[in-house]
């Protein structure tokens, strides 16, 4: 009762007709403003932002004394409370009086660049250039390429105009910016324990740098240095981000900085983590840029130079993507700033923004021998090959090796194997943690119903019922959620925001509108754009349903499925009104759950799980949302055992590594039968289509490789992909998410990995089809 008191967003009842309104009337006028809601069942929200308790359990267990629940913060909702003050004026200037009163850490440059001079590894780097034995001090002229760099500051008095002057711009573009207090007091103890923090985040837009320092600022923290991967041509502007902390990088290093970029660019960090200050580092799940930073913060706590460094995964979350913030050109220069700036004059703010900024970890703990673990780092070729080639020996059981996440990095060649699977085992973990940490937005849910279970469309009473039941499922994932109010509220505020890529269709015979998305391919990639979140909470399932499909069509189409019960199956089209009557072994679904999740792209997954204990628990979450049953008469012969125990998974449930026969014996005996959850009945259909997408572009670009003229560079290669991925989108007139330019190098890495270009194409081809195609069969049932 207290949870339907305070958000109402569990109650069953139809909202759409309370008070006679209409359905979704768009004269119901409902604020954009979003305000966060209680968790589920009533009395917490989920705590996000936890720290792994296997990899980092000392860090956690300091940290678990932080048990009230301290609410969300507006950056944007500045009035005369948050200043010391009272009365008309104030009211007036209340922004002004409240950025003044905020704690301003400056920094200025000093003799940083003199310490940088006398570090040993920029010694050693001048003096490999320089023969004759000069040292630095002697050549300071060596360093006046990166002199901007070393000599980036903050002044405090820019710092405060800036904050009040974003704080304007922001109430322009948003609606609100909800920040979770939850981990701010745990942030504000490893400051004052010296430990200097590091907030690790991924990349999204150029929004993204802005939004940290402010959170940081409005909240008396040290405002971090901030390293921005946008190419500024302008040098006024250069002047003023230089001067507030924001690390600019050179667009390219001439010939005569290589051998002085990387030496400086470490000592820089050292300098500034030696300063105590604060560092901001986003990292790009797609090219694994921006993990060379912690590459070099991991090599200075390795040497002793930097005693530990506390890492913040921090997780931003949009209600919309607007042109503000959209992945887009890196350039920037003052003109577009300026038009920028002029067009916020005449915007009206939509949407809401939520950061979540989970608990500090020691990386020194973290690095420790035993801590963050992988067994077996083996690449992609070495786990899946064999089945492609169809000369499967021995079982084959490993994490795949991402070694191109350290491509960035300019002395990947001076690391040792060791040091470089614990490194790539860092930005994963980091890249998985910040994931958890973001907020599932309203738009994000009503964006996976439309695009991945109601493509034909949707009536606005079903949508509403389908929200609720998806926000359930989150929360009880502890996964947080950025919206609150009735059903009602929250689904028409997503249409609103959605109201440019969705169709919405009112019939005098129906009472409810139907919604769908529309059809284009910019609307389909702006849907796909914000269910990811959705995808990345729901990724055991999703990798669990997909086995399972592929299972179900092997029995369909094996001569025995004369278990399976159905209305009718035309072709290979599996009906949606199918009436599942089949036995699956649990060994043949874990196996095939393996081989999908080799195929995930980075960060789907937590470094220092094992890929088996992963596939396992996928299977396990589909008994526990149950599309799964466990099958009551173990003693019954299994109809999918296509594969004998010779080639059939031989681990058990427990982590143990040394299993016998007797083990594989009773793992045989688990099998497992269909079934349709209540509350979603064609949920195995719904959970596939999700990550259809992913797959159906392997599937798509495997396809290309007969088409293209190889050896091809790299960048070459991912623009010939992504051009076959549209013209194939553009003849199925469908299905546009699966030829994102992001989809694209996702997959040219996976091919790469696989050695597409050096195997047999047709066998990689058959065995991606081998894997895939049921989830594209479903995909066409649920329109």
């Amino acid at each position: 009762m207290e949870q339907e008191k305070n958000d109402g967003i569990n109650n069953n009842t139809n909202l759409l007709r309370q008070h006679n309104k209409p359905a979704l009337s768009w004269e119901l006028k409902v604020k954009n403003k979003v305000r966060p809601i209680p968790s589920f069942l009533g009395n917490f929200r989920p705590v996000v932002g936890q720290c792994c308790h296997q990899c980092t359990p000392d860090s956690l267990s300091k940290n678990l004394g932080q048990k009230t629940y301290l609410g969300f913060d507006n950056l944007l909702d500045v009035s005369e409370k948050k200043t010391r003050y009272r009365g008309w004026l104030v009211r007036r200037l209340c922004c002004t009086l409240y950025v003044s009163g905020l704690k301003v850490f400056g920094s200025p440059a000093g003799d940083r660049l003199q310490r940088i001079c006398q570090s040993n590894r920029v010694k050693v780097a001048v003096k490999a250039e320089a023969p004759e034995g000069e040292i630095c001090q002697e050549r300071p002229g060596c360093l006046s390429p990166f002199l901007p760099l070393v000599n980036t500051c903050i002044s405090s008095a820019l710092l405060r105009f800036t904050g009040w002057a974003m704080l304007k711009m922001f109430a322009s573009v948003f609606g609100s910016i909800q920040v979770n207090l939850n981990h701010l007091p745990a942030l504000h103890r490893a400051s004052q324990e010296g430990s200097p923090l590091v907030y690790v985040y991924l990349r999204q837009s150029m929004v993204d740098c802005a939004l940290i320092p402010l959170v940081l600022f409005c909240h008396n923290l040290r405002v971090p240095y901030t390293i921005c991967p946008l190419h500024v041509n302008s040098p006024f502007l250069r002047s003023v981000l230089n001067k507030l902390g924001v690390v600019l990088l050179p667009s390219s290093v001439s010939t005569e900085m290589e051998t002085l970029y990387s030496p400086v660019m470490t000592s820089l960090i050292g300098e500034l983590l030696h300063e105590g200050q604060a560092l901001s580092v986003g990292v790009s799940a797609v090219s694994g840029q921006g993990g060379q930073w912690l590459v070099r913060i991991r090599e200075l706590i390795k040497e002793g130079s930097v005693p530990d460094v506390s890492l913040v995964p921090v997780g931003i979350s949009y209600d919309s993507v607007t042109k503000t913030n959209m992945q887009g050109s890196t350039q920037v220069s003052l003109r577009s700033v300026l038009q920028w700036l002029w067009d916020l004059l005449w915007k009206i703010p939509e949407g809401s923004v939520m950061v979540h900024l989970g608990q500090p970890f020691s990386l020194k703990e973290m690095c420790e021998p035993g801590r963050c673990r992988v067994d077996k780092w083996l690449p992609l070729q070495n786990l899946l090959l064999p089945l492609i080639l169809n000369s499967r020996v021995d079982d084959v059981y490993g994490t795949r090796q991402m070694p191109w996440l350290l491509s960035s990095f300019e002395r990947t060649s001076e690391i040792s194997p060791s040091e470089k699977d614990l490194c790539v085992a860092l930005i994963l973990h980091l890249m998985f943690s910040a994931a958890c940490c973001k907020a599932v937005m309203s738009t994000s849910i009503v964006a996976t119903l439309l695009l991945y279970r109601y493509r034909k469309g949707v009536s606005a009473s079903a949508l509403c019922r389908d929200v609720a039941w998806l926000t359930e499922e989150l929360l009880f994932r502890n996964r947080d959620v950025g919206y609150g109010g009735t059903v009602a509220e929250v689904v028409h505020c997503s249409l609103s925001l959605l109201s440019p890529h969705i169709v919405i269709a009112a019939v005098p015979s129906r009472e409810d509108p139907l919604i769908m998305s529309h059809p284009s391919a910019a609307s389909a990639l702006h849907l796909s754009f914000l269910a990811q979140t959705v995808t990345h909470a729901f990724t055991l399932e999703c990798v669990g349903a997909c086995a399972v499909s592929a299972m179900l069509r092997e029995v369909v189409f094996s001569g025995v499925s004369s278990r399976v019960r159905t209305d009718g199956v035309e072709g290979e089209e599996v009906k949606d009104d199918m009436e599942f009557d089949v036995v699956l072994c649990q060994t043949e679904l874990t196996e095939r759950a393996l081989q999908l999740c080799h195929l995930l792209p980075p960060g789907s997954m937590p470094p220092c799980q094992s890929s088996q204990s992963f596939a396992l628990d996928a299977i396990d979450s589909l008994v526990r949302c149950g599309v799964l049953i466990t099958e009551e008469n173990p003693e019954a012969a299994l109809v999918c055992d296509f594969w004998k125990k010779k080639d059939s998974l031989k681990w058990t449930t427990t982590d143990d590594p040394y299993h016998s026969d007797s083990d594989c014996e009773e793992q045989d005996l688990c099998s497992y039968k269909i079934s349709q959850p209540s509350r979603c009945p064609d949920m195995l259909f719904f959970l596939c289509s999700m990550l259809a997408g992913h797959l159906r572009t392997l599937c798509w670009a495997t396809m290309a490789l007969d088409l293209l003229n190889t050896p091809l560079a790299e960048a070459e290669f991912v623009r010939q992909i992504h051009s076959h991925l549209w013209n194939t989108a553009n003849q199925e007139k469908q299905y546009y998410e699966s030829c994102s330019e992001e989809a694209a190098h996702t997959a040219v890495r996976t091919l790469i990995d696989l050695g597409g270009t050096n195997v047999r194409t047709k066998n990689l081809q058959l065995f991606l089809e081998y894997i895939l195609e049921p989830h594209f069969s479903t995909d066409r049932n649920l329109g």
